[in-house]
C-alpha cells in the first residue's frame, strides 16, 4: 500500500532512541528522554498559506504530541502538519 498525504502534511518513519550509552550501559525505555526524530517518508504538495519545506529523506525534529500514527503492512508510520516540525536535522 503507498500512502500520499495531502494538503501540508508529511509522512514519518520514527527513529528509535539509542538504549546504550558510550560505556554499555543499557537504559531502560522508561528512563529515557526521548528527542523526537523521524525520517521523511513521503510529503504532501503544500499550500499557498503553508508550504511543505522537507523533502523525502530528511530527518527531523517534532513536536512531542504531534501527529496521528497509523500502521501500514506492518510498519508504523506517523503523519504530521508541516507545523509540527521543529527542526531538519543535517549531518
Amino acid at each position: 500500500m503507498k500512502i500520499k498525504p495531502l494538503a501540508d502534511r508529511i509522512l514519518v518513519k520514527e527513529t528509535k532512541a539509542e538504549s546504550k550509552t558510550a560505556s554499555g550501559i543499557i537504559i531502560p525505555d522508561a528512563a529515557q528522554e526521548k528527542t523526537n526524530t523521524a525520517t521523511v517518508e513521503a510529503v504532501g504538495p503544500g499550500t499557498e498559506k503553508d508550504p511543505v519545506t522537507v523533502k523525502v529523506g530528511d530527518m527531523i525534529m517534532y513536536d512531542k504530541y504531534a501527529g496521528t500514527q497509523i500502521k501500514v503492512d506492518g510498519n508504523e508510520y506517523l503523519i504530521l502538519k508541516m507545523a509540527d516540525v521543529i527542526a531538519v536535522v543535517e549531518k
